[in-house]
C-alpha cells in the first residue's frame, strides 16, 4: 500500500531512498540522451570521451565522466558569443536570462525556459513550505532585483505558496523600515548581512524589531543560518525563527531548511548530487566534508553535468524528523574550497571565524579578515589571522575583548591571530553579498 504523505510535503520529498535513486537514475539517462545529441558542449565532449548513455547503469557510473568548471562555462562563451555552447534548446524557448556578479570573471549568463521557471518556482515554494510560510504570510524580500538571481526567485516562490510578497530590494533603509511596520510584514527573506544591518537601523530610530510581526525569517546568499551563533543573533534580534536557504545562478534552489532546523534539505529530485574530495575529486562518505557537485536531472535551457559548485558541504541521508526523506547539507555550506584559508596546516574557513566573532560578547555583527604581509611568513605561506571587529558594548575593555577572542581563536581553531576592535559602525555595511576578506599589500 502507498505511504500517506502529510499535505505539506511533495510527495517527491517523502519517496524511499530506493524509489528516490531509480528516479534519479531514469531522468539522468533522459539527459545524458539529450545532451549528447543537443548540447554544443557536451555532445562533442562525450563522442570524443567515447561515452554512450548505454553505459550509465548505475548513478556511480556518472563519475566516469569528468566535472565541469566555471572555467569550462567562461571559455564556450568566448567561442560561441554571447550565449556559449551549454544551452540545449532553441533560442525561442528561453524565457529568462540572469548573468553572475562577475566577482571573478566576466558577468556569465544562464538560462531558463518557461518550463524551467516553473520548476523553479515550484522548489522554492516547497522550502517556503518547510517553514510554515502560506497564504496569511506577508513577505518582504531583501534580496537585490538588479542583475541578482535571488530577488525573483523568492518572489516567485512565495507568490506560489499563496502569500502577499513586497518586493522591496535591498535599497532605502527607511522606506524598508516604515514598510515592515505599516504593513505588518510577517517574513523576511535577504542575506544575513543586511538582514542583521537592518535590525541595527530599526533599534537606531527607537524601535524594537522584536516588536515587529515578523516570526519567520530566511537567509541565503552568503553563510548565515547555518552558523550557530549568527542564527542566534539574528533570533534574538527579531524575536523571529531563521531558517538557512542555499542556491547559486546555475542551480536554483539547491537546499533549504526545515521546520526542524537540522540542516539544508537538498532538492534531490532537481539535482544529483555528489560529495567529492577536494583534492582528489573521489567520492567522500557521508558526514565528511568535500566539494558539492551536482548535475542537472530536468533543467532545459543549459542544463550542467558534474558541475563543480566549489563548496564545501556534509551530506546526511538519514530522514528527517519532518518526514523528508531527501539528505541534508548539515551546517549549511561550511566554506568554499578557494576561500579556505590555510595556517601552519590547519585549514580555516570564514564562516568558522564568524561563529566565534559572533558568539563573544560585546561584539557586533561585522568582521573582516585581513590578509597582509603581517599573516605571512618570509616564505608567504599564512602563519596567523589578522582579523577587524567591533565592539558593541561600550563599557567593556576593547583590549580585553581582543584577547578573549583570540583566546576562543586558538582553542578552537588551533592558530593565533591579532584582533583590531573598532568602533561601532566603522566596517562598511553590505546590503547585498558582504565580503569578509580583503587583501591589503
Amino acid at each position: 500500500m502507498p505511504v500517506a504523505v502529510p499535505a505539506h510535503l511533495d510527495p517527491a520529498e517523502s519517496w524511499d531512498r530506493a524509489t528516490l535513486e531509480a528516479f534519479q537514475l531514469t531522468q539522468l539517462r533522459k539527459q545524458m540522451s539529450r545532451l549528447s545529441q543537443d548540447s554544443d558542449y557536451y555532445a562533442p565532449l562525450l563522442r570524443r570521451l567515447g561515452w554512450d548513455v548505454s553505459e550509465l547503469r548505475s548513478l556511480a557510473d556518472l563519475a566516469r565522466l569528468p566535472f565541469t568548471y566555471k572555467n569550462n562555462y567562461v571559455a564556450s562563451l568566448a567561442a560561441q558569443p554571447p550565449l556559449g555552447g551549454f544551452m540545449a534548446v532553441p533560442r525561442s524557448e528561453v524565457q529568462r536570462i540572469h548573468f553572475s556578479s562577475g566577482t571573478t570573471t566576466i558577468p556569465t549568463p544562464q538560462f531558463w525556459t518557461g518550463t524551467d521557471l516553473e520548476r523553479w518556482a515550484q522548489l522554492y515554494a516547497r522550502h517556503a513550505h518547510s517553514q510554515g510560510i502560506g497564504a496569511d504570510d506577508i513577505v518582504q524580500c531583501l534580496f537585490s532585483y538588479t542583475w541578482f538571481v535571488g530577488g525573483l526567485g523568492a518572489t516567485a516562490g512565495y507568490q506560489r505558496t499563496g502569500a502577499m510578497v513586497i518586493p522591496a530590494g535591498s535599497q532605502d533603509t527607511e522606506r524598508q523600515i516604515h514598510t515592515l511596520f505599516t504593513y505588518g510584514t510577517t517574513v523576511l527573506c535577504g542575506t544575513p548581512s543586511f538582514i542583521t544591518h537592518l535590525a541595527e537601523e530599526v533599534r537606531k530610530r527607537g524601535l524594537d524589531p522584536a516588536a515587529s510581526s515578523v516570526r519567520t525569517i530566511m537567509v541565503g546568499g552568503e553563510p548565515g543560518a547555518s552558523i550557530p551563533a549568527t542564527r542566534a543573533r539574528i533570533e534574538a534580534l527579531w524575536g523571529a525563527r531563521c531558517y538557512d536557504a542555499y542556491g547559486c545562478l546555475e542551480f536554483q534552489p539547491i537546499a533549504g531548511e526545515c521546520s526542524a532546523q537540522d540542516g539544508l534539505h537538498l532538492a534531490e529530485d532537481f539535482a544529483y548530487a555528489e560529495v567529492v574530495n577536494a583534492d582528489t575529486g573521489i567520492a567522500v562518505k557521508d558526514g565528511t566534508p568535500g566539494v558539492l557537485v551536482l548535475t542537472h536531472l530536468d533543467k532545459q535551457a543549459g542544463p550542467l553535468v558534474r558541475w563543480w559548485t566549489g563548496d564545501i558541504v556534509v551530506r546526511d541521508q538519514t530522514p528527517c524528523h519532518c518526514g523528508r526523506t531527501h539528505a541534508r547539507l548539515k551546517g549549511g555550506v561550511r566554506g568554499r574550497a578557494d576561500d579556505m584559508l590555510v595556517i601552519r596546516g590547519v585549514n580555516v574557513f570564514p564562516s568558522a571565524v564568524e561563529e566565534l566573532v559572533r558568539r563573544t560578547p560585546g561584539l557586533g555583527d561585522e568582521y573582516q579578515l585581513v590578509l597582509d604581509r603581517s599573516v605571512r611568513d618570509a616564505a608567504g605561506f599564512m602563519k596567523s589571522l589578522h582579523l577587524r571587529v567591533e565592539q558593541i558594548d561600550t563599557a567593556a575593555d576593547a583590549q580585553q575583548l581582543a584577547t578573549q577572542l583570540a583566546q576562543e581563536i586558538k582553542k578552537v581553531l588551533s592558530v593565533t591571530a591579532k584582533i583590531d576592535v573598532l568602533p561601532l559602525g566603522t566596517l562598511t555595511r553590505f546590503t547585498h553579498k558582504a565580503k569578509r576578506v580583503v587583501t591589503e599589500e
